[in-house]
């Protein structure tokens, strides 16, 4: 069983991580921000950034059964454009966990997407899924830095509470 408090705290760290990893791009220079590096799925660090947010927007919308949508990464084009969408969505995310209860939080939901799917889940296991998905991503950009010839620094959760 997932706790409320678990979850705001390893959200609280995601972000945090990757406020330290947006300082680092905020650093390189802006043409490095949207050069292209073969061998990635997002081949971009913009990219990249904004797909971690758009996941956690359209969890976070899909678990309240909202419309979803993307934002487009070219809307963001600077690290400070990120940092702005960072800030809505952590915001949303939190409003959305400081309604729920550790009941809900636990328990079967049928979820409904724009392509007429269904799937039950817990909101819990979608909580997780989305952080650990910004760590996934948050590796990709680590490494497309070190590619790029600007090494990240440690950004890793060990170093919060």
């Amino acid at each position: 069983m997932f706790t409320l408090a678990g979850i705001r705290k390893f959200h609280t760290w995601t972000h945090a991580s990757l406020t330290l990893l947006l300082d680092h791009l905020a650093m390189l220079p802006p043409t490095d921000y949207t050069k292209e590096v073969p061998g990635f799925g997002f081949p971009t660090l913009r990219t990249q950034v904004i797909h971690i947010l758009n996941c956690e927007a359209f969890w976070i919308r899909t678990l309240q059964a909202l419309l979803v949508e993307d934002e487009d990464p070219a809307d963001h084009p600077t690290v400070s454009h990120a940092r702005t969408l960072q800030r809505t969505v952590s915001l949303k995310t939190q409003n959305y966990l400081s309604r729920l209860s550790e009941q809900h939080l636990n328990g079967n939901m049928q979820l409904h997407f724009s392509d007429g799917d269904t799937a039950v889940r817990t909101p819990a296991l979608i909580l997780h899924h989305l952080l650990t998905h910004a760590f996934h991503h948050k590796g990709q950009i680590v490494a497309m830095c070190r590619t790029l010839g600007h090494p990240a620094p440690d950004t890793d959760l060990n170093q919060f509470e």
